[in-house]
């Protein structure tokens, strides 16, 4: 930029010392430019070369030397091209309102020209042709100036748009990765707890009931089937926007065989209209009774569990409820990994979770909003 000022400003002073030896323009004094029209084509070359860096100073320049031009009468009218840029420049680096302050300066020089340096009217013909291309260079500045900011704007929008676009895809991985954890420790919980109580009455029965002893080892090997295949699942929808995809690892439609294998005596009471609900929920309330009693084989010495589904107008309503005994060790409500990803999962759906003792055992209590999920 700065290079391509000084070889405008040079070539213009050039041109203005050419035109004015060749007596172009106004009359002026006989023979060639002298020193003083040297000196001036200089000071013109200087004001355009440091119109962007100074842009007043520049206008000011430009305006004085050609005041001074025609006052002294030189040849040539090519002068007037300096005020020109200046103005153009002013209002494309500042903007509009400083460049109408520039062109109001400019336009007040011309008329003094005219009226003291070349002798004419305040209102001659050489005012209404100059004035017109001043405002006319002010506006084409004025105009580059909001072009300019309106790009910068659009920039720095795109910016801030791709920022919180890659911020969004981080929050999206990083659910994903906790959705996957949930399910896995789900998974992992529930099949390790099953193998625990078959593997228990596999070696409690073994040397008394060898048939019985196989019975369980039939079951380790089918739970640990169906765990190991919940993983692949899991494994391969790691990476699944859509919570669909994780449906295949359980639902209500699976209660029945994830009861089978409790391990203690459950029963399921359902109430309500049992209709479909979204998928979200479906998977939700599935895994709730899965850890709950994940949890009572842990955790109890419950010898029976309820579950109760409640089906009502506009929510789904689980309650997993044991009877072990008011000594026996929990995992707190507010804290381990089970109930915290429980009550995780039924907050992310707009619903809620309650875990704790009741006066004949432990109950866990969750409402999930049977309207669709998005």
């Amino acid at each position: 930029m700065a290079r391509a000022d000084i070889a405008l400003g040079g070539g213009l002073a050039a041109l203005v010392l050419g035109l004015s030896l060749l007596g172009v323009g106004p009359d002026g004094p006989d023979g060639p430019p002298d020193w003083g029209a040297v000196a001036l084509a200089v000071a013109l070359g200087v004001a355009v070369a440091v119109r962007r860096r100074h842009p007043w100073v520049s206008l000011l320049a430009a305006n004085a030397v050609t005041f001074a031009w025609f006052d002294l009468g030189y040849h040539g009218r090519l002068v007037t091209v300096a005020p020109l840029i200046a103005c153009y420049t002013l209002a494309a680096h500042r903007g509009w309102r400083e460049g109408v302050g520039g062109v109001l300066v400019t336009a007040a020089v011309t008329v003094l020209s005219v009226r003291v340096a070349m002798g004419g009217e305040w209102l001659d013909d050489k005012v209404f042709n100059a004035v017109p291309l001043e405002a006319a260079a002010t506006a084409l500045g004025a105009a580059v100036h909001s072009h300019r900011a309106f790009r910068a704007g659009a920039r720095e929008r795109a910016e801030q748009i791709a920022q919180a676009r890659t911020e969004q895809a981080k929050a999206q991985a990083a659910e994903e990765r906790l959705e996957i954890a949930r399910e896995l420790h789900d998974v992992f919980g529930h099949t390790m707890a099953a193998i625990s109580v078959q593997a228990g009455v596999a070696v409690h029965v073994m040397g008394r009931r060898p048939e019985q002893a196989a019975e369980a080892l039939q079951a380790i090997k089918r739970i640990s089937d169906d765990g190991l295949a919940e993983v692949q699942v899991l494994l391969g929808v790691m990476r699944s926007e859509n919570v669909r995809a994780l449906t295949a690892t359980g639902g209500l439609a699976q209660l029945d065989k994830l009861l089978d294998v409790a391990g203690v005596d459950v029963e399921l009471s359902v109430a309500g209209d049992d209709r479909a609900v979204p998928v979200a929920v479906d998977l939700a309330a599935f895994r709730v009774v899965q850890e709950s009693l994940t949890n009572v084989r842990r955790h109890s010495d419950a010898s029976e569990v309820w579950v109760a589904l409640t089906y009502r107008e506009d929510s789904l309503e689980v309650v997993v409820r044991d009877n072990g005994s008011p000594g026996a060790p929990r995992p707190s409500p507010v804290g381990g990994h089970g109930i915290e990803g429980m009550r995780a999962r039924a907050e992310a759906l707009g619903g809620e979770l309650t875990a704790g003792r009741v006066s004949d055992g432990f109950e866990v209590r969750c409402r999930l909003p049977t309207r669709e999920v998005r």
